[in-house]
């Protein structure tokens, strides 16, 4: 009885009763579900991404969505089947060591040991992730403290800010500026840097560079020289380098992935992240793996126990199987000739539709110019404003999913508020597509094309 009269006593404090009608809220309840749902300071930093809009926008227009990363081609059947192999072995499916299963581990280590030229440790200098954005939020967990800068050239991936503020880091941006576009032959490694405004971005407070290439937006395919200044720098500011190289399996035409922390004096300062998702085309699996020096991924590991403790156990030990038979199917150079294909189809597709492509030389996306087209007149036309956050190539990428049916992204979602500009007259389109989404695409593009020839 004292334990219901003190409930009641409690939750009568807290409601106002209303004889014969449901009970009032009083102010000091109002206060208290306030105060509860009140969201930590340490997500002041997130908003919605563009994909919450265009992915619905997309579906609501039965729109061809070349906007996402999102691949539409079937896994190999040699994938689908190490997962099934992996699925029956019955000690799969319990917990793994947090860095990783012996046997993926091993695989990756024996991967990367030919391409760095040098040993690998993979109980030692490997650490499986959920996903490669996993890997980047494990490092900024690990190495940032508040108020340490992290230097990133933007347009980047869209988890880079948040995941660094979170973690209380102070991102610096440094710019790629776009090609002249009315040049022949302009690719996507004509994208550039200022190396003054690169140098005088580092300072005592720098505690890391994140350097992505492949690059995702733009398929810039970092250079040699390029790496080397980064990492010159990196050496005289003592600065720790994230390599994001989810792309590394995806680069064309005779260019070359150089790993970073392949270069003198580099291995030990340097994490490198991938991603089972990008190389073998299975974005689901979310599996993604850091390498480094012992002494950058044990303190991973450890902060790895707090986090998600282990991957997923089977897709581990369909991962490593898979690694293993690729070394005589020959499954990364067929899937690059599939993706050149898919992106050669594409950007002949964007050229006759006159909408002014960057030729890309690694990932999944091409970034076209589309500043040849009326903008104001089209909107107008369609009876369609501006919306938020007004910008031209927003506006752009939502006429022509509304009013065309194809789904691009504004690639001024990769950039800050101050070099959003860069990109207005840019969108992004994804090749990773099944054949008959980019012919369809192919069509309604080239068909709004010869519209406004016609009309205009």
């Amino acid at each position: 009885f004292l334990s219901s009269s003190s409930r009641c006593v409690s939750v009568c404090a807290r409601d106002v009763l209303v004889a014969g009608r449901a009970a009032v809220p009083s102010v000091m309840a109002v206060a208290a579900r306030q105060k509860h749902s009140a969201t930590a300071g340490r997500t002041k930093f997130f908003s919605e991404t563009v994909w919450t809009e265009f992915t619905p926008l997309a579906m609501k227009h039965n729109a061809v969505n070349l906007s996402q990363g999102l691949p539409s081609i079937p896994v190999p059947k040699f994938i689908t089947q190490c997962l099934k192999d992996a699925s029956e072995e019955g000690m799969h499916h319990q917990y793994s060591r947090v860095g990783g299963r012996p046997l993926l581990v091993e695989e990756i280590a024996s991967h990367y040991e030919s391409e760095y030229g040098f040993g690998i440790d993979p109980m030692d200098n490997v650490c499986i992730t959920t996903g490669a954005t996993q890997g980047l939020l494990l490092f900024f967990e690990t190495f940032v403290h508040p108020g340490d800068e992290v230097i990133v050239f933007e347009p980047f991936y869209d988890s880079y800010l948040p995941q660094i503020q979170m973690c209380g880091g102070v991102p610096v941006t440094i710019p790629l500026l776009p090609p002249n576009t009315s040049r022949n032959g302009v690719t996507s490694n004509d994208w550039s840097f200022d190396e003054n405004q690169l140098r005088n971005a580092f300072s005592d407070k720098t505690k890391a560079i994140l350097v992505n290439t492949p690059h995702n937006p733009t398929g810039k395919v970092f250079s040699k020289e390029e790496l080397l200044l980064i990492s010159s720098l990196a050496k005289e500011h003592d600065t720790l380098v994230l390599a994001d190289e989810v792309y590394e399996k995806i680069v064309f035409d005779g260019n070359s992935h150089l790993h970073i922390a392949s270069l003198p004096g580099m291995w030990e300062r340097t994490v490198s992240l991938g991603s089972a998702g990008k190389a073998f085309n299975v974005t689901g699996w979310k599996i993604g793996w850091a390498v480094g020096p012992q002494s950058l991924i044990t303190p991973m590991h450890t902060t790895q126990q707090y986090v998600s403790f282990c991957v997923a156990s089977p897709l581990q030990e369909a991962l490593a199987f898979a690694f293993k038979q690729t070394k005589e199917n020959g499954f990364f150079d067929e899937q690059l000739q599939m993706f050149a294909d898919k992106r050669d189809r594409l950007f002949s597709i964007l050229s006759d539709a006159q909408l002014n492509p960057i030729f890309p030389d690694s990932t999944y996306f091409v970034l076209a110019d589309t500043s040849a087209f009326p903008l104001e007149e089209l909107m107008k036309a369609s009876n369609s404003s501006s919306k938020a956050p007004h910008r031209r190539d927003y506006d752009f990428c939502r006429l022509l999913t509304t009013d065309v049916g194809v789904a691009a992204i504004p690639p001024s979602c990769f950039f800050t508020d101050d070099n959003a500009p860069l990109a207005s007259n840019l969108a992004r389109f994804c090749f990773v597509k099944n054949d008959e989404d980019i012919m369809r695409a192919g069509e309604r593009l080239v068909e709004f094309t010869h519209t406004i020839q016609t009309q205009g």
